[in-house]
């Protein structure tokens, strides 16, 4: 079997969806890699260390296409993903990468009339069996990481309280809204840093993780029932709930001089839960970062790539925020996708178990369909909304 590892082709991606020492750990198991020349190069791993690890080079995406049995890649085919063309895929090829399935519909219709096989690692089942093949969280910590350190460059204030001869410097405040993955990993980082943090989250059993890493938990009382699905991810919830939700809110996002936001649905545009209104109770010289920028944002100001300022507020939009900090970005992705693969393969083999949970539920097109059923479900909803 041969796994190709293409050059990601937009212009902020610099990771790479399999580093050497990937290739070395598939090497053990039988497995061939192919990777286009440069691949690594962005973040830090160059052609000469694959090589070492047994790797062959092509030129371009086309020849790694037609050597490649198996492609991973960081995000989808096409011009918002990496340097691969979903038409010069074929019949029977496989496709392992975050493939955004439930808003790139287009993407996966092509990929299904290609009767290609896709996997989107967005889709893994939470489960224990599955935590080594978890690219969502491992990204998810980068983006915690890198948001405070923007949050950091554009505030006027240092994070720790210093007690100088000009006097006492009283500590920054942050207030980081969602304690998931990249929540946890922005509040570590605060601390770090000096800051005094406190945190809120819709799911009262994350009290605990929050004040282990040194933060207060915002008490708001609000019945959140069931916040997440039978796949352990976010759902949406009513529009009455946010609205009670923004209400408690308030005071804190005032009280902070930074807030993080991070609360996605996958599928689904981002809550609202920082109002314009709010932005302007905050003090002047405060700064936002909104990690849920790429589905609309938590903050009703957000612009998606942009960092723009409205009373006296930075608001920042970042996306692809794993992309800054290539080098552990990709050595990260690269041990959650080579996990991936060999649980793909049996003494060498492909071996396409479709009663194994991981497989099946993260299998978003097979034989010329679309098999998974939030995908079909996406697509069905699409489809209403056209005819309307």
């Amino acid at each position: 079997m041969i796994v190709g590892v293409p050059a990601e082709a937009t212009a902020v991606e610099r990771r790479v969806a399999l580093v050497p020492a990937s290739v070395g750990v598939l090497a053990k198991a039988g497995i061939d890699v192919v990777a286009q020349r440069g691949a690594g190069a962005a973040a830090g791993f160059p052609d000469a260390e694959y090589a070492a690890r047994g790797a062959r080079f092509v030129e371009n995406s086309s020849e790694l296409l037609s050597a490649a049995d198996v492609v991973v890649c960081i995000g989808p085919p096409g011009e918002d993903g990496g340097g691969l063309d979903a038409a010069g895929m074929r019949d029977g090829q496989i496709l392992i990468g975050l493939l955004d399935p439930l808003r790139r519909l287009a993407v996966v219709q092509q990929l299904a009339s290609r009767g290609v096989t896709s996997f989107a690692l967005e889709l893994l089942p939470r489960i224990g069996r599955a935590q080594s093949m978890d690219a969502l969280s491992s990204m998810a910590t980068v983006a915690g990481y890198k948001a405070v350190l923007l949050a950091a460059a554009a505030l006027g204030k240092m994070y720790p309280m210093m007690i100088t001869a000009a006097g006492t410097l009283a500590p920054t405040k942050v207030l980081v809204v969602g304690a998931g993955v990249a929540g946890l990993q922005a509040i570590a980082t605060a601390r770090r840093l000096g800051a005094v943090v406190v945190a809120y989250d819709i799911r009262p059993a994350v009290k605990e993780q929050v004040e282990s890493l040194g933060a207060d938990f915002l008490e708001v009382d609000l019945d959140a029932g069931d916040v997440e699905d039978a796949g352990g991810y976010a759902v949406q919830m009513d529009d009455e709930f946010y609205r009670k939700q923004r209400e408690l809110m308030a005071g804190a996002v005032a009280a902070n001089d930074v807030v993080i936001t991070t609360a996605a649905v996958p599928g689904k545009d981002a809550p609202v839960l920082v109002t314009e209104a709010m932005v302007g109770e905050m003090a002047a010289g405060s700064v936002i970062v909104d990690l849920a920028a790429e589905a609309g944002g938590n903050c009703e100001l957000t612009e998606a790539g942009q960092t723009i300022e409205a009373h006296g507020v930075t608001i920042i939009g970042p996306v692809d925020l794993a992309a800054t900090v290539p080098t552990h970005a990709s050595q990260m992705y690269g041990k959650n996708v080579s996990e991936f693969i060999l649980n793909l393969v049996q003494d060498g083999e492909l071996d396409l178990d479709l009663d194994d949970q991981i497989i099946k539920e993260s299998m978003v097109t097979h034989g010329g369909e679309v098999v998974n059923d939030r995908v079909r479900e996406a697509l069905g909803a699409a489809r209403e909304r056209s005819a309307d």
